[in-house]
């Protein structure tokens, strides 16, 4: 469910939140992703995270098809904004069809008697949850959604090189309604965010006091904001998901379209810079209300996670403020994949160990263990796959000394096996059968790298940080081992 929830919504009783489910060292290492490091508390993390991530899934016999848990468990569903962050934990994971089955539902049921959204919260018997579903004029929906949903299937391409996330019929009818349609009729235009009406699609008569009316098409994740225009979060979402549409577009040959799309993102971005920040508090508002006040609440979060934060002294600013305070599960959820690529490793660490901990209240949330693969994997190990390039990226980070691997890894239509032997050091097993361009990069200025002793060209460039990273590029063949140091 949504990062922000009522008292009568933040409820979670199950199972495991009685302590009557325990997971199983057996279970952490069954086949699949393996991950081992000199650091054992990350180490038993990752195995916490593993045997819990799993436990979500869905049984195959369940109506809906392929599926695992991603919303409150008791009610055996999956909701738009948890599966969007979920997907890349469970691709690492190898819950492949669960994915597809999953976003494919989602963007098959937008529906023009729904105003181009579709179901919030899906169940296993493949029917929008009722607890966030009357009909199509009475439901509850969050409007960062569909552009939630859009950069997760993005990512996914990405990461798995799989052409039916940006071409099958489905996705590129709920592409086309998202970035087109469903802006059009939910008044989210860059220039209309600060004067859009509340409810632009209400139901008639109104019932203000009924949450399937009050809430059909909240603008925000934060749902414990009376009086909302506006989320600060919908407009990142926004510019994320047009970005998103312009980068397939790109990728599909029609670059005028994408320059286009490109442009059309610019706008929200630049909208939240110029209206958005506190100078006074050094802070981003987060809302916009229907009496025209900013305010703050949570939500800072998604402007990080959509990316749409470029001046690194507000990102500090952000970032700042988001470890000073303690968030609910869903929103810490997030926090350490974020903090590793905003630089701050040792703090993402402690996210990693904190969301793993057995006294963290409500770690049993889906979001949670799915959460902590994806930092190791994508943060720890910096690992990034991009189909585009038919590459993958692996930069180690951490300021400790030590080491870390990760095994057995789906990516690419192919799997392999990183190793971080130190900030110097790195391998990549091929265990597919096409070749591979790693781009291995460390941390710092290097004058030289080696494969086998046999030098290699060595280049440098900066992180969104502007700290310095040399690397190498490499084919690896299949079935081969590289290993690349620098000097």
């Amino acid at each position: 469910m949504s990062t922000i929830v009522s008292l009568a919504r933040r409820i979670f009783i199950s199972a495991a939140a009685l302590g009557t489910v325990s997971f199983s060292a057996a279970m952490a290492q069954d086949n699949g992703v393996q991950f081992s490091s000199s650091d054992k508390k990350v180490e038993q993390a990752f195995a916490w995270a593993k045997g819990m991530a799993l436990h979500y899934k869905g049984h195959p016999k369940d109506p809906v098809g392929s599926w695992y848990e991603s919303a409150l468990p008791p009610r055996d569903a999956f909701c738009m904004r948890d599966v969007s962050h979920q997907s890349i934990g469970a691709e690492i994971l190898g819950l492949k069809q669960e994915n597809r089955n999953m976003l494919t539902l989602f963007a098959s049921n937008i529906s023009a008697s729904k105003n181009w959204c579709s179901y919030w919260e899906i169940n296993k018997t493949g029917k929008p949850a009722p607890e966030d579903y009357r009909n199509d004029h009475e439901f509850w929906y969050n409007l960062p959604a569909n552009f939630d949903v859009l950069y997760a299937s993005w990512r996914l391409y990405l990461w798995t090189g799989d052409k039916y996330y940006i071409n099958n019929p489905a996705f590129v009818h709920f592409q086309e309604k998202t970035v087109n349609d469903y802006i059009n009729t939910w008044v989210l235009s860059a220039d209309s965010m600060l004067t859009r009406p509340a409810h632009p699609n209400a139901p008639v008569p109104f019932n203000e006091s009924d949450s399937f009316h009050r809430c059909r098409g909240l603008p925000s994740y934060s749902e414990g904001v009376a009086n909302l225009k506006t989320g600060a979060d919908l407009i990142a979402a926004l510019y994320r998901g047009l970005l998103t549409y312009s980068a397939i577009l790109a990728e599909k040959g029609r670059l005028k379209e994408a320059a286009l799309y490109s442009l059309k993102a610019e706008k929200y971005r630049q909208q939240l810079e110029a209206y958005w920040w506190d100078e006074k508090d050094k802070l981003y508002y987060t809302y916009y209300s229907n009496d025209n006040h900013f305010g703050k609440d949570e939500g800072e979060t998604f402007l990080l996670w959509f990316d749409a934060l470029k001046d690194n002294s507000r990102v500090n600013q952000t970032l700042a403020h988001l470890s000073s305070k303690t968030w609910n599960v869903e929103n810490t959820s997030y926090l350490p994949l974020i903090f590793y690529n905003k630089g701050l490793w040792d703090k993402a660490r402690d996210y990693i160990l904190y969301l793993s901990n057995e006294t963290t209240a409500r770690r049993e949330y889906p979001e949670v263990s799915f959460g902590v693969i994806e930092g190791i994997v994508q943060g720890l190990m910096g690992i990034t796959p991009d189909v585009r390039m038919h590459s993958i990226s692996t930069i180690y980070k951490t300021s400790a000394a030590g080491n870390a691997t990760i095994s057995n890894l789906p990516l690419l239509n192919t799997v392999v096996d990183v190793a971080h032997l130190n900030a110097r050091q790195s391998s990549l097993t091929n265990h597919g059968k096409q070749p591979l361009k790693w781009k291995a990069l460390f941390y710092g200025s290097y004058h030289q790298a080696y494969t086998n002793r046999k030098p290699l060209a060595i280049k440098q460039e900066t992180d969104s940080q502007g700290k310095v990273m040399s690397f190498t590029e490499v084919t690896v063949k299949p079935g081969q081992q590289v290993k690349v140091n620098v000097k």
